[in-house]
């Protein structure tokens, strides 16, 4: 396996940003080994690790996923430890803007010049994690109630019942456009109300693009949800019954660090 290891310790690397305002260690649980510690200004801490300014980069694909599990592994350590942590995307590398400025300092200016959006972001994950939920269906049994409901489609397939083989080949376009144009209203009125009983129990969402799937299904939605702690059963309950309904599935993962509920920092980074 390739291993790439920092030299010169440069720079320091910030996996978050915590509420303790104390210097701790961590002990060597970063990446590749590395020293993790907090450093304090005003009532808040960067967690970080010396490296060198240089982003780490790997051309094999292991090392990288290694790389990102130690990163997840030290949020969460950090997270039992130190309470509220705000999670700063792999690979932010904070580095000194000459040769006299010491790496820790460019730490500690960084906390200064965002102290305040730092603390609005605590005040507004605290308590919670981040939780993702994806609603698929599937096409086949979706477009079976639709012919079994719908009128338009009742009577074009009539019409084609009554036509030799082939005038009736020439009715089926006027047929898959006339489930297509049911399937797309009827996934905009599932998408709002999926939508609107999902969010009745979380604090924000973030609309994410939908994925094509590698199965028979498509997704309607698929969201990040800020969720307080005791408000996941309710949640999980409401995802129950939206799973239950014929041609629908859930899938429903977390507790994460709410990446998708924080900004980037607004210091220049290295690797992002």
């Amino acid at each position: 396996m390739e291993k790439v290891r920092c030299v010169q310790n440069k720079g320091r690397y910030v996996y978050g940003v915590s509420a303790e305002k104390k210097r701790v260690g961590l002990g060597p649980i970063g990446i590749e080994g590395g020293e993790v510690y907090t450093i304090p200004y005003e009532d808040v801490s960067a967690i970080v690790h010396d490296c060198s300014a240089q982003p780490y980069q790997s051309t094999d694909d292991q090392t990288v996923r290694n790389w990102v599990m130690a990163h997840q592994n030290v949020l969460d350590a950090a997270g039992k430890q130190l309470g509220v942590v705000i999670p700063l995307g792999f690979d932010t590398i904070l580095r000194p803007k000459d040769d006299v400025t010491y790496p820790e300092q460019v730490v500690k200016e960084w906390l200064k010049e965002d102290y305040s959006r730092l603390r609005e972001v605590m005040r507004k994950i605290e308590g919670k994690d981040e939780y993702a939920v994806q609603v698929s269906y599937e096409p086949g049994l979706i477009v079976k109630q639709i012919s079994e409901q719908s009128e338009e489609i009742r009577i074009i397939k009539e019409e084609i019942a009554a036509k030799s083989p082939g005038m009736a080949y020439m009715y089926r376009p006027k047929l898959e456009k006339a489930v297509k144009a049911d399937i797309e209203r009827l996934a905009d009125k599932w998408f709002k109300d999926f939508y609107g009983r999902i969010k009745k129990h979380t604090d924000d969402i973030v609309i994410e693009k939908t994925k094509k799937l590698n199965n028979d299904q498509v997704m309607l939605l698929n969201l990040s949800c800020l969720v307080a702690r005791d408000k996941v059963d309710s949640l999980g309950k409401e995802l129950e019954e939206i799973n239950n309904m014929d041609g629908f599935s859930i899938h429903f993962s977390g507790p994460w660090p709410p990446y998708s509920f924080v900004a980037k920092p607004v210091v220049t980074t290295q690797g992002e």
